[in-house]
This record gives C-alpha cells, sequence and structure tokens, in this order.
C-alpha cells in the first residue's frame, strides 16, 4: 500500500485514469471548510471516489485530494503552541549575533600571516569562516522571517522592528519581502496567484527550452552537465533574480485589483520587483514601506562602502561578501526543496483552495544545523502554511498535533536525514521540470497538476499529437 507520508522513490510507469470530485469547495478563505458533494453516499458517487483513488503522483504514488479544513488543523493545535514570547525570541537574535561576532573576532584576530603563516591553511581557515557567518547569518534571515509573520512577539511593533534590522542587515527589502511572502502563503500551490517557485506548465516550459510541445513526450534526456549548470545559476543567483525580476513568481500582474500590473511583466525592466513602490506586487498603501525596506538597504550599503572604503574591499568580500552568498544559496535551496518534489501537487485556481494548496509542501530534515542554526525552519514548513504565527519554538509539537489530521496528507522526508536533503537537490532538479494534468483526468482531477520531465524518471510525460 503506498503513501505520501514516506514517498516511494519508484519510478512507476503507468497512466491510470481518474475522476477526483471528493471535495467540490473551491473557496479561497482559509478559513473556508471544503464541503462534500450532495450526492455523496450515492452508488455513482462511490464509484467515483474509487476512480479518484487512481489519482497519483510523479513517481506512481496513490494521491487522493485533501478533504480535511484549516479549523480542523487548527483545533488539534494545543492552545499554548501560539503563546509568542519576546524574551524567548529576542534571546535567539541576541545569540545568533553573539555567534557572528565572536567568530569574527576569533578569525580576525588569530587567523592572521603572523599566527598561520602558511597561506594555504589561511585560505582554507578563511573558506571555513565564509561558510560558519553564512550558516549563522541563514538563522539570523529566518527569525527576520519569524517577526515578518508576527509570530516572533505579541508587538507588532518589535516585530517590525526586530525584521526591518535583521533583514536590512542581509541586504532584504524587509516589508516588500513581507507583503509578497505574505501573498505567497494565501496561495501556495495556486498556479495563477503562487508568488514563488512557481512551477512552469508544459507550455511554459517547452517555450523556454525551445522545443514543440509533443517533444517533450518523446522523453530526450537532458545531460546531467546541463542540470548541474541550471542548479550552480539558480543557487548563485536565484534570490537576487527573485528580487529584481520576480522570477519564479506568478506572472499575471494584469489581475492586480488597482490596475498597477497593466502591461507589466517578470523579467528585466517589467516594472515587477521588490523595490519598486509602484511594483504590482503592492498594493497604493503599501509604498511607504517598500520605500521604508529600501531606506534600510540604502544603509546597509553605505555602511558596507565605509567598511571596504576603510579595511580594503577584498577584506569586505571575506567578511561580508562571501558569506551573504552563502545566505543566498541556503535560502534559495530550502525554499525550492519546500516546495519542489515529486510528490508535490499544484493546482489550477478552479479546485484550488487554503487547505489543499498548504498541504502542498513537505518537511526535511537538516540534522543540527537545521534544527539548532536554522531554527526547524526545514523541519517544520508544513506546519508553517498552516498556522504562520506559531512560533519556532513550539513548531515541533503543532506540527505532531496536525498530522493525525492530514494523515498521508503530510508529506516527509525527514527519514532521509541531512544528507537526503542534498540529494533532494539533484533528485528534484532531475525530476521536476513542469507539471501538467494526468493522461485521462476527469473532473477535478483535471485541475491537480504534478511534475513531468524529459529524465525518464516516473511517469512518462502525455504523448501529444505531432
Amino acid at each position: 500500500m503506498s503513501s505520501t507520508a514516506i514517498p516511494k522513490r519508484t519510478a512507476l510507469r503507468r497512466n491510470p485514469t481518474t475522476d477526483s470530485s471528493i471535495i467540490d469547495s473551491v473557496s479561497a478563505s482559509p478559513f473556508d471548510s471544503p464541503r462534500q458533494s450532495p450526492s455523496s453516499t450515492s452508488l455513482s458517487s462511490m464509484a467515483s471516489e474509487e476512480e479518484a483513488a487512481k489519482l497519483v503522483d510523479t513517481l506512481g504514488n496513490e494521491f487522493k485530494i485533501p478533504d480535511f479544513t484549516i479549523k480542523q488543523i487548527r483545533d488539534a493545535i494545543p492552545a499554548h503552541c501560539f503563546h509568542r514570547s519576546a524574551i524567548t525570541s529576542l534571546y535567539y537574535v541576541f545569540r545568533d549575533f553573539a555567534i557572528l561576532g565572536s567568530v569574527f573576532y576569533l578569525f580576525h584576530n588569530y587567523v592572521t600571516p603572523e599566527t598561520v603563516p602558511f597561506m594555504p591553511a589561511r585560505v582554507a581557515l578563511w573558506t571555513l569562516y565564509t561558510v560558519i557567518q553564512g550558516l549563522v547569518g541563514t538563522g539570523v534571515w529566518v527569525l527576520a522571517h519569524e517577526c515578518g509573520h508576527q509570530a516572533f512577539s505579541p508587538s507588532k511593533v518589535l516585530n517590525d522592528s526586530v525584521g526591518w534590522v535583521c533583514h536590512s542587515l542581509l541586504l532584504v527589502p524587509y516589508f516588500s519581502w513581507k507583503i509578497s511572502h505574505g501573498k505567497h502563503h494565501k496561495a501556495t500551490g495556486n498556479l495563477a496567484r503562487d508568488m514563488v517557485f512557481v512551477p512552469k506548465t508544459r507550455e511554459e516550459y517547452a517555450t523556454r527550452t525551445g522545443r514543440t510541445l509533443h517533444e517533450l513526450g518523446e522523453l530526450m534526456e537532458e545531460t546531467p552537465i546541463l542540470t548541474a549548470s541550471h542548479l550552480i545559476a539558480q543557487q548563485l543567483f536565484g534570490w537576487l533574480m527573485y528580487l529584481s525580476t520576480n522570477v519564479t513568481g506568478h506572472n499575471n500582474h494584469a489581475k492586480q485589483p488597482e490596475g498597477r500590473g497593466k502591461g507589466k511583466a517578470n523579467g528585466w525592466f517589467g516594472g515587477v520587483n521588490h523595490f519598486d513602490p509602484a511594483s504590482p506586487l503592492y498594493e497604493a498603501k503599501d509604498a511607504k514601506l517598500i520605500a521604508l525596506s529600501d531606506l534600510g538597504l540604502f544603509l546597509t550599503g553605505a555602511l558596507l562602502y565605509t567598511i571596504g572604503s576603510k579595511f580594503g574591499w577584498l577584506n569586505l568580500l571575506v567578511w561580508y561578501g562571501i558569506p551573504y552568498l552563502w545566505v543566498n544559496h541556503w535560502l534559495v535551496a530550502i525554499t525550492f526543496l519546500q516546495h519542489t518534489d515529486p510528490t508535490l501537487p499544484h493546482y489550477q485556481p478552479e479546485v484550488w483552495n487554503f487547505a489543499r494548496g498548504a498541504a502542498a509542501t513537505i518537511d526535511r530534515d537538516f540534522g543540527f544545523v537545521g534544527r539548532h542554526i536554522f531554527h526547524g525552519i526545514i523541519e517544520t514548513h508544513v506546519l508553517h502554511h498552516y498556522v504562520s504565527n506559531i512560533p519556532f519554538y513550539n513548531a515541533d509539537e503543532a506540527s505532531d498535533a496536525i498530522k493525525g489530521v492530514m494523515g498521508n496528507h503530510y508529506r516527509t522526508e525527514a527519514q532521509t536525514g541531512w544528507t537526503g536533503f542534498f540529494k533532494a537537490m539533484w533528485t528534484s532538479a532531475r525530476t521536476c521540470q513542469w507539471v501538467e494534468p494526468m493522461e485521462g483526468a476527469t473532473g477535478e482531477g483535471q485541475g491537480v497538476l504534478f511534475f513531468r520531465n524529459t529524465n525518464g524518471i516516473g511517469l512518462p510525460p502525455v504523448k501529444m499529437a505531432k
């Protein structure tokens, strides 16, 4: 019996048909409950549910559309898990900055030509410095992320003040990110409205690669070198590209309620970014907050310029520049693997609702670093998408509480350990190239899309007439 709780990694090559009509609610509200069809007790409905069981993910694991509600999720969580402590949260901020400062002090004073005369040894040690600072800096990023979700403390002023300072020091536009990230949470898994790592459809992927639609069904495998190059580019430039061009975000800006998206599109000079108050990612009322975010970047940039001018640009590169790239790498890797996996569905707007979309995420494990440096952002992300204002130090208990409600819809790769995290990056890059409906799908099943690829992994793409 297959289960998505611990997804199988065996590629099953079959093309079952489906008629998924278990839930007919398509409300976008997080608090709307899916309703059972009025004919759910009829023989025809039972037959329909039997057919729905044949809906499978990319690897052939059985998939059923979630039928639980957000109210059931919230009711399962102990009340004390919602408690936010400013003292506890501030402790972690001070702890992380203390680590950053201590590591800099030790290396600056004790990894010098006088103390370590062998230059290759100094290079190796300073390389280690950049890795450590990148890991701890990512932890600071996560704490600012807590602030953005108001999970840091009961005080909105404290949350936004700490978040603005911490993110600005990492060259992140705090309020700009906070607003777009909030929209991501409201539309996770929605192909038309999600804000990050929205997968390409078959048509979009074909356009990007210069192939025709039917060619994608012929399984012309791409080279591992090409996959590796895409991964490297994603890890080095993905975050900056997201901020500057909204890459991986939806491109339906013309539907923005205030009309600010008319004529604007993702990409360079398309007018969609996280810095311009007129960007369609925001509403007119957000303009002051976007400007405040930009001010934080300007002040940090001025500080970095002063340090570089006084102490040398190469020193600044080692002290801040390379650790900054490490932070970006970890941020992109974490987000990519939270929302990209062969077992995860994506939904067309007409069959999407909040409970379904929030379940289209996956928990992983990153060992000591994940738990104690990254503050559990990798291990409890499914829970975070259902209730994002639960602080990270209560997230494990809350996450355990919702597993009984989610059943097989709770997805985890924790059993693979921290090495599985790195393996998943390669697996997902090779397997998850575009999404399309299952061949022969009917009813709501037509609006549930899974990943396909040209590498012969999992179910083959639907064959199309030339």
